[in-house]
């Protein structure tokens, strides 16, 4: 984990969390009130009728929220949806897009995720903009050109003066309990560091770099360790408050 970027703990609640797991997250606040040094910053994207609650709790104990995913409009007749302006105004400070099961379950191309990305930045939002390739994708070989390929399709090119963040995903460690080597980690997110800096210069290597994939207490510690990894973005892992603060005090 590169020392000069401040790493990043995101959790993905995703279809999970009624008003009862509001105790997790309390404890969870209470957790990261113990630590003497804390040098991560928490993130957790609720389901939406979460968010301004858990917002609002957040804003005491340090934690911050996010959508888990936004309509590329501000507003219009878009029933079912919600906006980067929506989760703005329910306290969110990020927000997710193109998570794997976004671009799988519902279609979503490079192109909606690029626009989605954009409404966020428009709306004060942080993008965590995630990339990935499937098993098949992987064995075919094509994993760097599939990545390379999401990157230069989602990411905008306003990323080069707004806060952006990059998650890698590998779609087949997703809540399998499969995880790449780390040598395989290393060598993606070295890859999408120099796309990175390809693309937007010393910016380039400020942008936070994720791991998402089956992220959980017992790999964080040498997960978090390999280089150009900033962080991590946790699904299951993180709606627990004792795996969740493992992991943050991993890094």
């Amino acid at each position: 984990m590169a020392s000069d970027i401040t790493p990043l703990i995101a959790g993905n609640w995703k279809m999970n969390g009624l008003q009862a797991q509001m105790n997790e997250f309390q404890a969870l606040g209470d957790k990261l009130a113990t630590l003497e040094n804390r040098n991560a910053l928490v993130a957790i994207c609720p389901p939406a009728t979460l968010l301004a609650a858990m917002s609002e709790k957040g804003a005491v104990s340090g934690i911050a929220t996010g959508g888990q995913d936004c309509h590329a409009s501000p507003n219009g007749a878009h029933t079912g949806d919600i906006s980067a302006l929506m989760l703005k105004d329910a306290g969110a400070a990020y927000v997710i897009v193109g998570h794997s099961e976004r671009r799988a379950d519902h279609a979503e191309t490079d192109a909606q995720v690029r626009a989605k990305a954009q409404a966020g930045i428009a709306a004060g939002l942080v993008p965590i903009i995630c990339v990935g390739e499937t098993r098949a994708e992987r064995e075919a070989g094509k994993a760097d050109a599939i990545v390379a390929g999401q990157l230069e399709g989602s990411v905008p090119d306003m990323a080069s003066e707004a806060e952006i963040v990059i998650a890698y995903e590998p779609v087949w460690a997703i809540g399998t309990g499969l995880t790449p080597t780390n040598a395989d980690i290393a060598q993606m997110h070295a890859g999408i560091r120099r796309l990175l800096v390809e693309r937007f210069g010393a910016r380039g290597q400020t942008i936070r770099i994720l791991y998402g994939g089956s992220l959980k207490p017992a790999n964080a510690k040498e997960i978090l360790a390999v280089e150009n990894v900033n962080g991590g973005l946790v699904g299951g892992a993180s709606l627990l408050a004792n795996d969740f603060f493992a992991i943050i005090s991993a890094a």
